[in-house]
Formats: structure tokens, sequence, C-alpha cells
């Protein structure tokens, strides 16, 4: 019999579940089986597979969502630190796979309210980055969803087409520098 599990090693057992196999893969007898546990187990701390997935999807928000803002705050002034964020989410560790199960899902009701909290708080701290360069609030919420975008675009690479991500170090910087350039370039107003 597996030792006693609780809330946070089910919502770390969902987490995992979620990444490899999307929100169709958080289903109560196959994470039973993977914790070597009972369904009674689960159910005694989530009263539903819906009170899981929220559970779940909290702490991805909690941990993971905003893990990058944190380490980009190391940057001593704006540009360091979008070069610091951009820099962690080009790693190939970084892959964002539930972030990417979760777009997969958008659809439901508790994704779609995580997905919404989390974009808005990345393209906020994005946006202040810009602001704090010089643009205007205008210019700075479009170079945010921009950036957000690449962000999103470079999940999708990790997965469908790991071949044309950058690999060494050295690539990813340089990488990294070339959308950088291409973000902080003051624009042509009409």
């Amino acid at each position: 019999m597996g030792s006693r599990r609780g809330r946070d090693d089910w919502t770390a057992i969902a987490l995992v579940a979620l990444a490899e196999g999307g929100l169709a893969a958080v289903a109560v007898e196959p994470l039973a089986a993977r914790a070597g546990a009972t369904k009674g187990s689960l159910y005694w701390h989530f009263p539903t597979r819906d009170a899981l997935v929220e559970a779940t999807l909290l702490r991805w928000e909690r941990e993971h969502a905003g893990a990058v803002i944190e380490f980009a705050e190391r940057g001593a002034d704006p540009g360091e630190r979008l070069r610091l964020l951009f820099e962690a989410v080009w790693r190939p560790e970084s892959a964002p796979e539930v972030e990417l199960a979760l777009l997969a899902s958008a659809g439901e009701p508790l994704v779609a309210a995580v997905l919404a909290r989390v974009g808005e708080r990345r393209v906020d701290y994005l946006a202040a980055q810009y602001g704090l360069l010089g643009f205007t609030r205008a210019q700075s919420r479009r170079r945010a969803l921009t950036a957000y975008s690449i962000y999103l675009g470079q999940g999708q690479l990790h997965r469908a087409a790991p071949e044309l991500v950058p690999r060494s170090a050295a690539a990813r910087r340089a990488h990294v520098a070339d959308v950088l350039r291409v973000l902080l370039v003051d624009p042509v107003e009409h």
C-alpha cells in the first residue's frame, strides 16, 4: 500500500498528468493508480474532480505562472528585467507544457479563468517594464501583448518543432537579443 497522500501530493500528481496528457488526463482513477493510492484517498481531499482541477490550477498559477516574473525582478533596470525574462522562457527546460495543455482546454470555465488572470498579470508586468523604458501606456500595452504572443509561440515551437528552437546558450542569447531589438525599437507614429 502506498503512503498517505495529502492535497499537495495530489495536485503535484495532477500537474504532471496535465503536462503529459492535458486536462483529460486529470482523471481520478488514473491519478490514483499513478499514486499507488485509492480513489478514496483523493476524494478525502477533493470532493469532486473539478475541486481537484481547481486546486491544481491554483497551484500552477501560484508556483509556476509567476516564477518567471520573480526571476526577472532580479534585473537592475527594465531592460535587464526584459532580457532575464526572455532568457528564462527560452531555455529548453522552460517549455510551458502545463500552460500549453491549458491553452488547449481554454474553453473550460475553470481553465479560462486561470489563463485570463495569468495572462493579464504577465501582460501588465511587461507593460510596466516598457512604461519604465519611456513608452506611452498604449505603446507599452501593444509591446507587452506582442512579447506575450512571442512567449506563447516559443512554447509551441518547443513542443511542435523543437529543432527550430536555438539550443546552445550562445544561440539563445543571440535570439533573445534579436527579439528585444525588435520589441524595443521606437515606434514610428503615423
